[in-house]
């Protein structure tokens, strides 16, 4: 009996263990497919995130990339707007930006330096506030910026300044304003006038030339023909063939013509004198001696220059006062010649309208070097100028006080063109209405 019972608990023990076998088994096969079904999600997660970090590693080169280019594009804008700050800093014309309402957004270097407002004075403000004294009005700034219109307008002070105003507004849809140019075209104004000026005088230089040798031609003829008569008129009184009444007549016919011969060589030292000058007009400047032009204008005055009143240049006294060792100076030598022949005129017409007996006609002229300069007084004692004159003598169409009319013999517009723009020298007047008259001029050495 202990071993049936023996027997029957080892046979349900091993069934027991043969069943919990089975089940372990059972459990190891599902913990097994668990296993694979985790290692097979592990996987996907793995290749999943493989794939993310490629597609972020990706990313971040192409983030890279933009980074870079947005760096270099940055560093471009900055180097363009730099290059353009440059620019207009640079300019030698005065720039103003304004806003639609009138307020200062760029004030350049050029406008600093005109204004004497700094920039940063200047920004933000109302145009007129921080520039008050520009040339510009209120409603010409409206103007440009309702109609879109470029304006220009031209601003000058005759023979010293002159300015061209641009205003012209921006084409940016989003954003209203306008710029202000000021360009300061004096320089380039002045040159034009002076070439326009040389111009003219060639003109007239040519002319003069053309005049003064059709001229030539028939005066000649007439000179000839005069001193022929004075030879007739000499060898008849001199061989007594003419009686003394007829005699004394035909004397005063050889006094006329003598002084017809003399008017006539006085007509052809001006023509020569024309002729010379619309040679030398237009050639370059060459060293000259100041004495040597001035000592040759005095003979050719002695020639050419005589008075209504019966006084000759000739009967003048004049003056010298030179300083030693004057150098040469650059200039035109036929224009300077011109110059001082012009003022003798003025001081030959002035001392012929001194009426007094005891009177002595002088002209003084003084010549002097000073700081890198040549001065030069040309002086007379005939009647002055009035305050009224001496404002006008230099302007063309010079017209006399008391007569009220024309006097090209005062009038000495050209010879202060020749100095101021031909030689960049200076010349003025002072004058005594008693006492007389006195011209200064100023010419550089170099």
């Amino acid at each position: 009996f202990s071993s049936g019972v023996l027997i029957i608990l080892l046979s349900i023990t091993a069934i027991t263990l043969f069943f919990s076998q089975r089940k372990a088994h059972r459990a190891n096969q599902a913990l097994e497919n668990i296993r694979d079904a985790l290692e097979q999600r592990v996987q996907e997660r793995t290749a999943t995130l493989d794939e993310y970090n490629k597609l972020l590693k990706h990313t971040n080169l192409l983030l890279e990339g933009e980074i870079a280019q947005h760096k270099e594009t940055a560093s471009r804008l900055q180097s363009s707007e730099s290059y353009i700050n440059n620019i207009l800093e640079s300019m030698p014309l005065m720039l103003i930006g304004l806003n639609h309402e009138k307020l200062v957004t760029h004030w350049n270097h050029m406008a600093e330096i005109i204004t004497g407002v700094n920039s940063q004075q200047a920004i933000g403000k109302n145009l007129w506030e921080a520039y008050p004294a520009i040339t510009l009005s209120p409603d010409q700034v409206a103007n440009v910026l309702q109609e879109k219109k470029p304006v220009t307008i031209k601003h000058s002070q005759r023979g010293q300044y002159y300015f061209d105003i641009t205003i012209y507004p921006l084409k940016e849809q989003h954003v209203t304003g306008l710029v202000i140019l000021v360009d300061n075209v004096t320089q380039r104004k002045l040159a034009e006038n002076m070439l326009i000026q040389r111009d003219k005088m060639s003109s007239m230089g040519e002319l003069a030339s053309n005049m003064a040798h059709d001229i030539s031609a028939p005066l000649h003829t007439i000179m000839e023909d005069i001193q022929s008569a004075q030879a007739i008129m000499d060898s008849l009184i001199e061989n007594n063939k003419l009686n003394s009444v007829n005699g004394s007549g035909l004397g005063n016919i050889n006094n006329i013509l003598t002084d017809a011969a003399d008017r006539g060589k006085q007509t052809l030292a001006i023509i020569n004198n024309l002729l010379d000058f619309a040679r030398a007009y237009g050639d370059k400047k060459r060293l000259a001696n100041i004495v040597d032009i001035i000592e040759h204008t005095i003979e050719l005055a002695a020639d050419v220059l005589s008075e209504p009143s019966g006084l000759k240049f000739r009967d003048i006294t004049i003056e010298r006062q030179y300083a030693d060792d004057l150098p040469d100076i650059p200039c035109y030598a036929a224009e300077l010649q011109q110059v001082f022949l012009s003022l003798f005129r003025h001081a030959s017409h002035s001392i012929g309208q001194v009426k007094q007996d005891s009177f002595e006609p002088t002209i003084k002229v003084e010549l002097a070097h000073y700081y890198e300069a040549l001065w030069i007084k040309v002086q007379h004692n005939g009647v002055g100028l009035t305050i009224e004159e001496q404002q006008c003598i230099f302007e063309p169409f010079f017209v006399n006080t008391t007569s009220k009319k024309f006097s090209p013999e005062k009038g000495l517009s050209f010879s202060n063109f020749i100095i101021t723009e031909h030689h960049q020298g200076q010349i003025a007047v002072t004058s005594d209405v008693d006492v007389g008259t006195t011209f200064h001029i100023q010419l550089a050495l170099a």
